[in-house]
């Protein structure tokens, strides 16, 4: 099935294939073409060009894209969109002014969530995922990471990582998952974190993997959490069993967690709201994807990540929404990139490199996801009528979306 979209006003973020995602100076760029055309043959790309060269005999289905902007789908490279209920009580509490640290002491966080998993059945777990995974899709998320880490126990743990790799089977938003054993210690491991960090490395990495139910290894960096040498005691026995890391780190300290995770080679460093010269140069030296997360920030009415230093040194970055239940109770990858401009003062042509083709190498998506280039999937949003791309920031707390196509097909 042949699918062909004219008239075009901006077709955004048209690069060739060997571009994995840019960086420094290179993120002010946005290459598209103006009144174009787009062929999209099965699920992928098949190619594009200006008007003035369609092939308007190439099929009947024909979408008219008059005065709306073209672009690539959103790879959201950081959630845990997978949890049972939701934290809403936690949420009046910081209004009444407990700190997420407080709150987290007083049994609430990310132990709160793991108590709820645990008596929650793999298919409500599912049915509610599912739920959250279509209002992703429908706001222009094409592909997406989602974590485990609200089972903190080897049986719960698989449990939401099954559920990703069903979702995974019943949409078409790419999906990566990601094991995160190291979210939080355990009510059952009080006191004794040693022991919990050997179970991780012992018996949940071995089983997750026999499975195959991850792509990556994850740990929350942080202190109260999990120190230096746990995170490295992780990753690299996750590296062993074929599972890439990432860590959660900088949310509330700089404590080092970054030159590890790049000596390390871990695919992405999530957070950084809090970031010191030493992370700076320690990224100028490795492959590592810096990841904001600007939902969390306005949640939890934390900094946000210093994005103008990590690019003003010739650095990327890529954005993701973070949506869990406790610190980021939304998805919307348009919030996102409107919260990036507006809070970490990066231009409209930044923050939608971030958010896709930046964000798709987060994931180890950027041969399939994040660019117009023909041969990748055929992930794209339509707009609303706009007179410039610049509108998708700009028109914050609106839709700019009319029509999402996944895979080559229309939602």
């Amino acid at each position: 099935m042949k699918t062909l979209l004219i008239n075009i006003h901006q077709l955004l973020q048209v690069r060739p294939s060997e571009v994995r995602f840019v960086a420094g100076e290179q993120m002010r760029d946005l290459p598209l073409i103006q009144n174009a055309w787009l062929l999209i043959e099965k699920e992928q790309i098949a190619d594009f060009g200006p008007m003035e060269s369609a092939p308007l005999n190439a099929t009947k289905n024909i979408i008219d894209c008059t005065d709306r902007v073209v672009m690539p789908s959103y790879c959201d490279s950081h959630s845990h969109i997978i949890y049972a209920g939701d934290r809403v009580d936690e949420f009046v509490q910081r209004l009444e002014g407990k700190s997420y640290q407080e709150i987290a002491a007083l049994g609430g966080g990310i132990l709160n969530s793991a108590s709820r998993l645990e008596k929650t059945s793999e298919k409500q777990l599912y049915e509610q995922a599912a739920e959250r995974l279509k209002r992703c899709a429908y706001q222009g998320t094409g592909a997406l990471e989602i974590k485990s880490g609200y089972g903190l126990n080897l049986q719960a743990e698989v449990k939401m990582l099954r559920v990703a790799k069903r979702l995974s089977e019943k949409f078409p938003v790419a999906i990566k998952t990601t094991f995160l054993g190291a979210h939080a210690l355990p009510e059952s491991y009080k006191n004794r974190k040693d022991d919990y960090v050997k179970h991780i490395c012992q018996e949940m990495i071995p089983e997750v993997a026999s499975q195959n139910l991850a792509d990556f290894i994850d740990v929350f960096c942080e202190e109260g959490y999990f120190d230096l040498e746990d995170t490295e005691k992780i990753l690299s026995t996750g590296a062993k069993f074929g599972l890439k890391g990432k860590i959660h780190v900088n949310q509330f300290n700089a404590i080092g967690g970054v030159a590890l995770g790049v000596a390390m080679d871990a695919l992405s460093v999530d957070h950084l709201e809090e970031l010191i010269e030493e992370d700076l140069m320690a990224l100028e030296n490795g492959q590592t994807m810096p990841v904001a997360l600007p939902g969390c920030s306005l949640f939890l009415d934390i900094p946000f990540t210093p994005a103008r230093k990590i690019i003003d040194r010739g650095l990327p970055i890529a954005l993701a929404t973070d949506f869990n239940p406790g610190s980021a109770p939304s998805g919307n990858m348009n919030l996102v990139v409107s919260l990036a401009c507006m809070r970490m003062k990066m231009t409209p042509a930044e923050a939608i490199n971030a958010a896709t083709i930046n964000g798709a190498y987060a994931m180890g998506l950027e041969a399939t996801h994040g660019s117009i280039t023909k041969g990748k999937k055929a992930s794209l949003i339509i707009t609303n009528p706009l007179e410039d791309f610049s509108h998708i920031p700009y028109d914050f707390g609106q839709s700019p979306i009319d029509q999402v196509i996944l895979n080559g097909r229309l939602l």
